[in-house]
């Protein structure tokens, strides 16, 4: 089984919280059962999770609910731990370069922080 976590910024801000915060019900209950999915099944189907190619081995959770496409993305840490870092609505077919740069960036932010603990 895998634990998800979200990432904190130095300040205590919680952007995927903040992101889940602004959905609808429905979509929120369609990201809490993908999520369920990703802690609980041993082998996730990509239509839920997906390594993003060319990354600092930053993976996308994928929610589909109505025409609204989600995503969220985070990374592994020791192994089940997946921390999650930065939630956005995708818009065209490749996930955009900027969100990818966002969640690189909070990547290293927590990794940095983790060691200097």
């Amino acid at each position: 089984m895998r634990e998800i976590i979200f990432y904190l910024t130095d300040s205590g801000n919680c952007p995927v919280k903040e992101f889940l915060d602004s959905l609808t019900g429905k979509q929120a209950q369609k990201v809490a059962w993908v999520l369920k999915v990703v802690e609980e099944l041993e082998m996730i189907p990509k239509q839920y999770m997906k390594k993003l190619v060319g990354t600092d081995d930053i993976w996308e959770i994928r929610v589909q609910y109505a025409n609204d496409i989600i995503r969220i993305l985070g990374f592994f840490d020791d192994g089940n731990l997946v921390v999650l870092n930065h939630g956005f609505f995708k818009k065209t077919q490749k996930t955009p370069k900027q969100d990818i740069i966002i969640s690189e960036k909070r990547k290293k932010d927590y990794l940095r922080r983790k060691h200097n603990e």
